[in-house]
């Protein structure tokens, strides 16, 4: 070890130990254990200095340390050592680099593929929702943060990055090479279905994606739809206003979520008459794909009891982050706030259910489908006539289906 670093490890053993001191003194009787875990800290760290069998990388050590204390908060939460952090900032601000099209978070220790943009390389390449990533670059994602995914998923256009894929239903990981492309934004999709049912699909959202379904619900009015099938599978990106203002459109009175942190004053965002464009029946179909702006929508829509929400339990992702730069150049990805349904639970934690389940396992042991006709349309399409998420959808708004008990 350099004596830069043994120094510096001198240093931070005496604050700790001073931190302890105080913290006993003042609080040995209260309820604050900070200092009853830096006591651990400091414990383990002269263990590992004093007694690993070779002589340990300090900073190696502490750097694992940080990541390992930000990924054990939650999937979005990360920390970045200073050289991550500056390939972040640069690929993050540069306005040519290219990209993969797939919004990921963590599940089962590795990266997760949540959704897929349409005409992307990932569509491109064959990656699904629900694809977990078993290494990225050569590296395994198990100890990786999704900054750190994320930085490896940009690149230089025309550049290319290989990724190992494990799949539900493969029994051995395969490999795709996926090349960084600008990523044209999706349109909305839409259909005027049998019955005066209109189908309206939510790809992604970003700014204005709320003025544009506003739109088309206008037109799906002058073409005489009486009902609405609003199609937010494996829709996952975006800015959460523009799932607010999404869910204004619908909603006349009521609650459509709640922002809340340990430093986040508490937001009520609620529906209001005068931005009200769709009165009459909807159903809302979500998936394991949807997420963010579009599980805040899906809430709203089904806990406020103005439509069933149809499909498969939310990926959980609704949540506001913090990027707080550190004074040696490191930065931490902090989860400062997180939405809450009007029904009043954590859209993290616990995702957005559907009040009527449609989902492989529910629906196995009824009929013998093919896969295709269990998983959303692929990105960019509209609904096979075989979806059966959208004829659940059709019944419920015939007024034929029975709730899922």
């Amino acid at each position: 070890m350099s004596s830069f670093w043994k120094k510096a490890v001198i240093i931070v053993s005496v604050l700790i130990f001073a931190y302890v001191a105080v913290g006993y003194v003042k609080g040995k009787s209260s309820d604050d254990k900070t200092y009853t875990t830096l006591t651990v800290y400091s414990e383990v760290l002269q263990y590992i200095q004093n007694e690993y069998v070779d002589q340990p990388n300090i900073p190696r050590v502490t750097s694992g340390a940080l990541h390992g204390l930000l990924d054990s908060l939650d999937p979005q939460s990360s920390y970045m050592s200073p050289a991550q952090y500056a390939d972040y900032e640069r690929k993050i601000n540069d306005k040519d680099a290219g990209h993969t099209g797939i919004f990921i978070s963590k599940r089962y220790g590795y990266v997760v593929v949540v959704s897929v943009l349409p005409n992307s390389p990932a569509q491109k390449a064959g990656l699904i929702d629900g694809d977990l990533l078993e290494s990225i670059a050569g590296m395994s994602t198990t100890d990786m943060s999704i900054s750190e995914a994320q930085t490896l998923l940009t690149g230089q256009v025309g550049h290319t990055v290989t990724c190992e894929v494990i799949r539900r239903g493969k029994r051995q990981p395969f490999y795709v090479t996926l090349a960084y492309a600008k990523v044209p934004f999706p349109s909305l999709l839409q259909e005027q279905m049998q019955d005066g049912i209109a189908y309206l699909r939510v790809p992604a959202f970003e700014d204005g994606t709320a003025r544009q379904i506003r739109q088309k619900l206008a037109e799906f009015k002058r073409a005489g739809a009486k009902k609405l099938i609003l199609d937010l599978r494996s829709c996952a990106t975006g800015p959460d206003s523009e799932g607010i203002k999404a869910a204004q459109l619908f909603l006349s009175s009521g609650t459509i979520a709640t922002l809340q942190g340990q430093t986040v004053a508490r937001q009520t965002f609620s529906a209001d008459p005068s931005k009200v464009a769709w009165t009459a029946p909807m159903t809302v179909l979500i998936s394991s794909g949807t997420a963010g702006p579009a599980e805040i929508l899906a809430a709203a829509i089904g806990d406020n009891h103005r439509g069933d929400t149809v499909g498969e339990n939310t990926f959980g992702t609704a949540s506001q982050q913090k990027l707080i730069p550190l004074n040696d150049g490191s930065a931490l990805i902090l989860t400062v706030a997180n939405y809450y349904t009007p029904d009043g639970k954590s859209i993290p934690k616990h995702g957005v259910a559907p009040t009527v389940e449609v989902s492989p396992k529910k629906i196995s042991s009824v009929a013998m489908l093919n896969e295709d006709q269990l998983a959303p349309p692929p990105p960019g399409q509209l609904p096979s006539p075989g979806d059966v998420v959208v004829q659940k959808a059709i019944e419920i708004l015939r007024g034929s289906a029975q709730k899922a008990a």
